[in-house]
């Protein structure tokens, strides 16, 4: 492979901020009168001015500006604030002044980790043509330091009277930040971190055309025009596999160079300081300097509060190819580790936390059935569809956006038209504490409620429901009691919600009142804000002696609101009364089940008699109207006439 060519937007920088700070007298302002003018100052000032490098100065063709900085404590403000703002920091020492490099460690590394700085650190020891012969070399010196703080990116020493190594100084600056060891490599394992790992296996993947494996000669040569604009020559490629059959036999088999050997080539590039080789690859394929796609590789999503989006049927096709192609044991089950061999050419498992990790139906073995696969990416489509259309890039679907992803319409119209074109239905399940709202959900996955996963928040659930001979997918967020009204505070908090369930203990004439308290609620809020949902009402645990009150003050509000009567259910019996296909049925009729609060009873009266009043006058009007009309044809005859 040829060296990293050049690029004037590298990490996606148009200019690198170098903050230069040190104990006073170590040679800083020095240091950056030197690099600017290739000369040692007779007169240099107390603190620089900032001064910028050209683009030209460095083969990366990125400008450099440099801040140098006082460390007076009058100055400490202004000191923390250019730290805070810089792309790299540059730490001097004096090498003639022992007591400045051991400030190092016991101030100044330790005052940066207390400002939280996520910038490189390069460790410079000015004064070089000043250092004792006799004392021990940088390396001897700086390894303790290096090994407690990780941050330094490099160690180099210089000297501004003698020009020795003084542009070396901002060109390791530079390439800290627009080609940073951190993100590629374990320093203390000296291995490719995982996510390196992971980004360099999709793009052997994407460049292994023929899917045998290995890159072929003509494969090599393709990868190495896409990245580095030149062709390989034979004897090059030649020489690259030669190497790495040396280190690493199982690199190089008989079709070409085999992914182990193409991530050693890259441990190879970083061990030798060549990073600049890796990071071009990666960006050329749409990493950034945290080895995710980059932000403008995924497109802004435009849509109002009530709109979600859902796969199209090309994306579902994509991800039912994947799902055989993964499910290696042919069990129509995806196991853990075949789930994460999916996902290995993602940064990482998207479906390792929550709301995911437990949100689907799985066997006995843990496995993943196709149905629980799609709900997973049906529910990470309708909670961050940006995530979820780039973790579509990284499994290996080559479409875009739109071809992925379809805007449905507004549930605001939806119910005006008094239908949905809806696949996926989102619930908001409604309770007070001990009602059964987990165990409806561990129901609607097939577990009992003792198999539910602690959970400090939000739970979802996410399975299909056959209705009418169509599969729907329905995904439950359950709503702890406590986080109903943050929830509420937000206008918009139901505009996703296309319908609502309250699960109340029908043994418990408390539990009753306090969800017939929450029903009111949400009724309230979506008559104020216009997102109102179908609701239904649930009575769980219908295996135990009722409470008669509070069954007969259920059925009453129901009445009264205008909603369906409750529907009993016991999770323990296994007798859920048809449930999941009459929470679908509800999403599906979105202008029905709306429950109606007195206020918006009060409100729907006043609109009617005002309406009904503007009906009159309008009507009184036209008949004067045409009166007048009359009494003017009448008048023009009368007069015509006489």
């Amino acid at each position: 492979m040829a060296a990293a060519a050049t690029a004037a937007n590298l990490a996606g920088k148009q200019g690198v901020r170098v903050v230069v700070i040190g104990d006073p007298g170590t040679g800083k302002s020095s240091l950056v009168v030197s690099v600017a003018t290739e000369a040692f100052p007779e007169n240099v000032p107390r603190v620089m001015p900032p001064t910028r490098l050209p683009a030209d100065y460095f083969p990366d063709r990125v400008p450099i500006t440099i801040v140098d900085t006082s460390s007076s404590p009058e100055h400490r403000a202004k000191l923390i604030a250019e730290c805070q703002a810089a792309d790299a920091v540059v730490l001097t020492y004096a090498c003639d002044r022992p007591a400045t490099l051991e400030r190092l460690s016991t101030f100044w590394l330790p005052e940066l980790r207390r400002l939280q700085l996520k910038a490189p650190v390069i460790v410079v020891g000015c004064k070089l043509d000043l250092r004792d012969e006799q004392q021990v070399s940088l390396e001897q010196v700086m390894a303790p330091i290096m090994q407690t703080f990780r941050e330094i990116e490099t160690c180099i020493e210089c000297s501004a009277l003698r020009q020795i190594q003084v542009p070396e100084v901002f060109y390791y600056a530079q390439k800290a930040v627009l080609h940073p060891t951190a993100p590629l490599f374990d320093q203390e394992a000296q291995s490719l971190k995982p996510r390196c790992v992971r980004a360099l296996k999709r793009i052997f993947i994407l460049c292994d055309h023929d899917r045998d494996g290995a890159l072929s000669d003509v494969e090599l040569n393709d990868f190495q025009v896409k990245c580095f604009n030149a062709p390989l020559q034979p004897t090059e490629i030649a020489g690259v596999k030669r190497v790495v059959q040396e280190k690493m036999p199982e690199g190089v088999n008989d079709n070409g160079l085999t992914l182990t050997g193409f991530l050693f080539l890259h441990a190879l590039f970083i061990e030798k300081g060549r990073l600049e080789t890796t990071w071009t690859v990666l960006r050329k394929f749409g990493y950034d300097n945290e080895i995710k796609l980059r932000d403008d590789l995924i497109p802004t999503i435009k849509r109002a509060p009530d709109q979600t989006l859902e796969l199209t049927g090309q994306a579902i096709d994509f991800l039912r190819g994947i799902f055989n192609m993964f499910d290696t044991d042919n069990d129509d089950a995806l196991l853990p580790a075949e789930l994460d061999d999916l996902f290995s050419t993602a940064p990482e498992n998207p479906w390792s936390n929550n709301p995911y990790v437990d949100c689907a139906e799985r066997n006995v073995l843990g496995g993943l059935s196709l149905e629980g696969f799609l709900s997973k990416w049906a529910l990470m489509t309708l909670l961050d569809p940006a995530n979820s259309f780039a973790n579509l890039i990284y499994v290996g679907y080559s479409g875009d956006f739109g071809s992925a992803f379809t805007t449905m319409r507004k549930r605001r119209v939806d119910r005006k038209k008094q239908q949905t074109q809806r696949n996926v239905f989102q619930c908001y399940v409604f309770g007070p504490r001990g009602a059964g709202k987990t165990a409806l959900l561990q129901s609607f996955l097939g577990r009992q409620p003792s198999d539910a996963l602690p959970m400090n928040g939000e739970r979802f659930a996410a399975n299909t429901v056959e209705l009418s001979g169509s599969r729907k997918t329905l995904v439950f967020r359950e709503i702890p009691e406590d986080d109903v009204r943050p929830l509420l505070a937000d206008r918009e908090s139901l505009a996703p919600c296309d319908v609502a369930v309250f699960v109340y203990d029908s043994c418990d004439e408390f539990s009753w009142q306090r969800t017939r308290d929450l029903l009111v609620e949400v009724a309230t809020h979506g008559e104020n804000t216009g997102y109102e949902v179908p609701c239904l009402i649930v009575a769980a645990k219908d295996d135990l002696d009722q409470s008669p009150l509070a069954l007969q003050e259920s059925t009453r509000v129901s009445q009264d609101m205008g909603i369906e009567m409750p529907i009993p259910i016991s999770v323990r019996l296994r007798d859920l009364n048809n449930i999941f296909c009459r929470i679908v049925h509800a999403a599906q009729q979105p202008h029905l089940s709306i429950p109606e609060t007195e206020a918006g009873k009060t409100r729907r009266q006043y609109r009617q008699l005002l309406n009904r009043s503007l009906m009159v006058v309008s009507v009184g009007a036209a008949v004067a109207v045409v009166g007048i009309a009359a009494y003017r044809v009448y008048a023009a005859r009368k007069n015509t006439s006489s």
